[in-house]
């Protein structure tokens, strides 16, 4: 008897200590939002880049493969139009391919009231889950530099915050990582 109680007090001792290692202290959790944050105004920066007709396609593709670093593998984006009520989701590299296709001349893309609209909360996993919104409005123009599109998206951005390890020098480093989720619309307005 008494080595069972030894035991699942030894137990209990190291599953606290798992915990406590799994748990987000006000600081790191502090942390960790900025640098989601940070993550998504990169992204804001990428799709400007990659949306203007300006950049080389070599640089293009350099910034999309940067951007897809920033996302889970399997993570889509949603686009909308006010021509129609269809969300089409892509994959995020599909994503950043249609926005170097489309057919305007000059297009101009502004990310703005980007904000944590629910807090980080754990999962059973111990990945923790969150949700920044950002609006976009997007701008369409002719050759003549006439702006003939423009629409201002609100779009909720998935963030997953886990727990990870490294090898550095033989020692095994824990941290967390940030990554970014599925991009959804959630409205498409004109103005």
């Amino acid at each position: 008897m008494k080595k069972i109680i030894a035991t699942l007090a030894l137990v209990l001792c190291f599953a606290g200590v798992t915990l406590a290692q799994d748990e987000l202290s006000f600081e790191r959790k502090q942390a960790i939002d900025s640098l989601a944050l940070e993550k998504v105004r990169d992204l804001s920066k990428y799709i400007k880049i990659v949306g203007s007709k300006e950049t080389p396609f070599s640089e293009a593709n350099r910034v999309i493969d940067r951007a897809e670093e920033l996302f889970m593998s399997d993570a889509e984006i949603g686009v909308s139009s006010l021509g129609s009520n269809q969300i089409t989701y892509y994959r995020v590299r599909k994503y950043f391919e249609h926005l170097m296709r489309l057919n305007y001349d000059r297009v101009e893309i502004e990310w703005y009231n980007i904000e944590y609209v629910s807090d980080l909360q754990r999962q059973p996993d111990g990945t923790y889950v969150g949700v920044i919104t950002i609006f976009q409005t997007f701008r369409g123009y002719d050759k003549e530099g006439n702006m003939v599109y423009k629409d201002t998206t609100k779009k909720d951005i998935t963030v997953y915050v886990k727990r990870k390890e490294t090898q550095i020098g033989g020692r095994t480093i824990g941290f967390w990582d940030v990554l970014l989720g599925d991009m959804r619309v959630k409205e498409t307005t004109n103005r």
